[in-house]
Parts: structure tokens; C-alpha cells; sequence
């Protein structure tokens, strides 16, 4: 089959190489001259043949929206775009309509994988009307990995990115329970061998997964993960799933305090914690620590000025 890919970095890049060794052909477009087949997506669009399937794997918001938008202005009635990238499940919605006008199909389809897809196949999770989908499964078949597993047509517009949308939030939320349990391990004074005990986990046990192994492998690396620090960003997708449950009246306490956890990575100093202990003072005439690092007397200390709490406001 023909299709066009537009975004040919880490990920689309190796969709494109993986499309290619499985006999289709692929006419790629992307900003760097080195790695693109054509000059523009115009030249893109006139290489294909109708009806054309143009496959966009760039990163959410503006420029998936700039690009759907450039599209919509050059391909034809019957041609079909499918958004590959991390769009919020919204924007699908909206893009579908927004090409609907012009008779132009549209497919939402969230890919997980990484940079291991090429070798192993990619995870989809497609969103659509059934035929776009089915006239689109010769690509979905080489793109996924070989097995019954690794595909479905999620729902409708949206329900792709959506289903990809809660993956990452469920990553999230398991990401930060390997991270909890290590930290717990290296603090123990018991275990010795903490990238023994992970390793140990990767057979017969109820945790054992591809996360697993690649925390194992990290540790391979770096045993106690000294050359990092702690410091993790998030790619969006976590919010809009804990926005989605806010939505819908859902809750998801592991997967939000996962999220929070993040941003809480990214503070060298806690404001709220300040405002803590800023509390803890003055009610209960606990210690604190000023920005030198030195510890100051507490509000009951002598000299303080002011009235000692009651029992009952500690």
C-alpha cells in the first residue's frame, strides 16, 4: 500500500522504516531536507495516488493542528489523514469536522512503542469510521506486532487517542510504584542487593512486565541510578487523563498522585512545604530551617514572642 508520512523523527521515522520492510511503499515529508523524500507537503500530496493516505506523526497541539490544516487545504475528497501523534482526543473531534467539509476522511490513532517499535511492532489505538479503518489495515497489520494482540478500533473519532490517553496514565501510576519500591529498598538496611531483589521479580511473579525489565536494565547501567537526578518532566498526556476523570466524575487517586509526583520532582524547594513550616511553627513552636540551612527557635523557644498554643490547636 501507498501512504504518505508526514514527521520522520525518532518515532515516524521508524514507522516509515518498518512500513518500507514490510513492502510498502512510503513517500516521507519532514522539515529537515536530510531525511525527507520531498521538498513540501504539496510535492508530498502530488506523489501520491488517489485516494491518498497521508499518515501525521508530529508533536500535538500547534503543529498537528498547523498540519491538518495545510492538508485540508491540498488533498481531495476520499483521501484520509490519520494522526499518529499524542493529540488530546478533543482536537480529533474537531479535525474530523473540520475535514469532513471537504469530503476528507479522518482517523485518530495513539501509538505506543517507543523506540523499540521497529524491532517489536507498535501498540494502536484507532479511532474512526469502520471503513477508513479497514481500508487502513494493511498498514495497522505491519505497523503492530506479530500476534492475535496490538491493535483495536477503539470507537469512534477520538476514541483512539483516548484509549492512548488512559495507557499513559496507567504508566504513570506504574512508573511511580517500581519508583517508590526501589527508593524503599535502597533506604533498607537488610537488603543488600536491590537490583538483585528487581531482578528476581521478572519471573513468576504477579509485577513481572516490560517495565520491569527495563528498570532492571537501567539498573544494569547504573546500579543505584547515581548518574541521574531526580527530576521527571510529563508529556501531557497525564493531565488530560486526570482532566478526563474530572470530567467524568471518575476518580483516579494512583494516577493523579503519579502526576503530582512529577511536578514535585521539578521544585528545588517546596513553596507549599514552606508555608508547612511556617504553620508548625507557629502553633506548635517546631523547629525551622532557614534558607542558609541553619534551624531556627521554635515559637515556644525562649524569647519568642508569643502566646504558647493549647493542647488542642497542635
Amino acid at each position: 500500500m501507498q501512504i504518505g508520512m508526514v514527521g520522520l523523527g525518532r518515532m515516524g521515522g521508524n514507522m516509515a522504516e518498518r512500513l518500507r520492510r514490510g513492502g510498502h511503499e512510503v513517500v516521507g515529508y519532514d522539515r529537515d531536507p536530510a531525511i525527507s523524500d520531498v521538498t513540501s507537503l504539496k510535492d508530498l500530496v502530488e506523489r501520491l495516488q488517489a485516494p491518498r493516505a497521508i499518515w501525521v506523526m508530529v508533536p500535538a497541539g500547534k503543529p498537528t493542528q498547523a498540519t491538518v490544516d495545510e492538508l485540508g487545504q491540498l488533498l481531495s475528497e476520499g483521501d484520509t489523514v490519520v494522526d499518529g501523534g499524542n493529540s488530546h482526543y478533543v482536537d480529533d473531534q474537531k479535525h474530523a469536522a473540520e475535514l469532513a467539509q471537504k469530503g476528507i476522511r479522518f482517523v485518530d490513532c495513539g501509538v505506543s512503542g517507543g523506540v523499540w517499535g521497529l524491532e517489536n511492532g507498535y501498540a494502536l489505538m484507532c479511532g474512526g469510521d469502520r471503513d477508513d479503518v479497514e481500508r487502513l489495515m494493511p498498514i495497522f497489520q505491519t505497523l503492530k506486532p506479530e500476534g492475535e494482540d496490538g491493535f483495536v478500533h477503539a470507537g469512534d473519532v477520538g476514541a483512539g487517542h483516548f484509549a492512548k490517553m488512559v495507557h499513559n496514565g496507567i504508566e504513570y501510576g506504574m512508573m511511580q510504584a517500581f519508583a517508590e519500591g526501589w527508593e524503599l529498598l535502597e533506604a533498607s538496611d537488610v537488603v543488600k542487593d536491590v537490583r538483585g531483589s528487581f531482578k528476581s521479580w521478572r519471573t513468576g511473579t504477579v509485577i513481572r512486565s516490560w517495565l520491569l525489565d527495563l528498570m532492571v536494565r537501567a539498573m544494569d547501567d547504573d546500579e543505584h541510578l547515581d548518574q541521574l537526578r531526580g527530576y521527571a518532566q510529563d508529556s501531557g498526556e497525564g493531565r488530560w487523563t486526570v482532566q478526563a476523570a474530572v470530567d467524568h466524575a471518575v476518580p483516579l487517586p494512583v494516577i493523579t498522585a503519579a502526576l503530582y509526583a512529577r511536578f514535585a520532582s521539578r521544585q528545588d524547594d517546596s513553596p507549599a512545604m514552606k508555608v508547612v513550616a511556617a504553620l508548625r511553627n507557629q502553633f506548635g513552636g517546631h523547629a525551622i530551617t532557614s534558607t542558609e540551612g541553619s534551624t531556627g527557635k521554635g515559637a515556644d523557644s525562649p524569647g519568642a514572642d508569643v502566646t504558647p498554643p493549647r493542647e488542642s490547636d497542635r
